[in-house]
């Protein structure tokens, strides 16, 4: 307990160092993206190949601190990284969920990001290559993030990992997927109890895409609010002919928006992060069963974490989450954060007031992105918190 106190402590000294925003790294990836979707629309080549080959990258030298290990847990892909420093005990795990919506992302892209996690926690970590849409469609990708979580959890001793020190991650829709399997897991008791889970800027609703996150920050690079959707309608090979009319809220059934509105109103953002431009809804949609019917996917919980029952937000562990003040899923997290606040849940919370959607991503790319780099220390090192 101590150590975690201490922990704690050093993760707040740490959030107030944080200025991270820079224009010209948000110029650039949203000329990426958008460069991407038109040459999808002239029909030289595919959005989803070109983001997924801009991702990978240039993968980093070796590393000596590290033996790295490309694995199957079942049919999945894992990648494993073990410090090479002698240790007098079982060290914590961490399995890492990569970002990308479920159609972009991979171990290769997200190398840099787990090599940095195990060398400054002193962690094994897992990442895991689950397959992407629209080749495996969704829920494909959280089947394999909670077949691998399965498998090491039962065979953590195996790699030198502490079966109750095991701690589930991820960026972005890799924060969806945290969630969701932490959900998956939590009430088993054939398996080891999660340590913790870490949330790092995550999608976790589609109740709502007017909170006070989404007006603010609608056209801020590089996830704005029509990418937001336009995504995540793709991922579940829907139409976005739908767009306008879930923006108005017409998407939800009268009796659901009753239940939902417990957990994503605008009246439980803090009064702060209102300041800036937003305009609360004086209108009241109208309900489309055939809009209803289409999207129905999007309120399963493994999609929209945030509406899953009491009953299991009460089972999950000890929770980090990070938000940033530029990016339109901001909002998500400080519900989330409510929720898990409301059920006992202990949560530590990071808020990087000059952040942005992707930072994390671009943290360990120094010289690109001078302004960024020390974001990981924020999201990263908070995995010490299952000392």
């Amino acid at each position: 307990m101590k150590k975690t106190l201490q922990f704690l402590w050093l993760m707040h000294y740490i959030s107030l160092q944080f200025h991270v925003i820079i224009s010209s790294s948000l110029s650039l990836l949203h000329c990426l993206l958008s460069f991407a979707k038109f040459l999808e629309k002239v029909g030289i080549t595919s959005e989803v190949y070109l983001l997924r080959t801009a991702m990978d990258g240039i993968p980093p030298l070796k590393d000596k601190h590290l033996l790295m290990k490309n694995l199957r847990f079942e049919k999945v892909k894992v990648r494993i990284y073990q410090p090479t420093m002698s240790t007098t005990g079982q060290r914590r795990g961490i399995l890492y969920f990569h970002g990308g919506v479920g159609r972009f992302g991979s171990i290769r892209a997200y190398e840099r990001t787990c090599r940095y996690l195990a060398r400054k926690t002193n962690s094994v970590v897992v990442s895991v290559g689950y397959r992407l849409a629209p080749e495996h469609p969704y829920p494909t990708q959280f089947e394999d993030c909670l077949t691998a979580t399965i498998h090491f959890m039962r065979t953590a001793q195996d790699y030198g990992v502490d079966p109750s020190r095991i701690i589930v991650c991820g960026d972005s829709s890799g924060g969806t997927l945290t969630a969701a399997v932490a959900q998956a897991v939590g009430n088993r008791r054939d398996l080891p109890k999660l340590r913790a889970q870490i949330l790092i800027y995550p999608y976790l609703q589609c109740v709502d895409f007017n909170l006070p996150s989404y007006q603010q920050n609608e056209g801020v690079p590089v996830l704005l609010k029509e990418r937001t959707l336009a995504l995540g309608l793709k991922y579940l090979d829907k139409d976005l002919s739908v767009m306008e009319a879930i923006f108005n809220g017409c998407h939800i059934p009268e009796d659901l928006q009753e239940k939902y509105q417990k957990w994503v109103s605008s009246d439980y953002i803090p009064h702060e992060f209102k300041t800036r431009g937003y305009k609360p809804s004086t209108t009241h949609p109208l309900f489309s069963k055939e809009v209803y019917t289409l999207v129905k996917p999007m309120f399963d919980t493994v999609f929209s974490p945030m509406l899953a029952e009491d009953s299991v937000i009460a089972q999950l562990p000890e929770t980090f989450i990070l938000t940033c003040e530029f990016d339109v899923l901001r909002d998500d997290g400080l519900l989330y954060k409510k929720r898990l606040e409301d059920h006992g849940i202990k949560v530590t919370w990071c808020h990087l007031e000059e952040g942005f959607h992707g930072t994390v991503f671009l943290a360990l790319y120094g010289e690109f992105f001078s302004c960024t780099h020390k974001i990981s220390g924020a999201s990263v090192l908070q995995c010490s918190l299952a000392q």
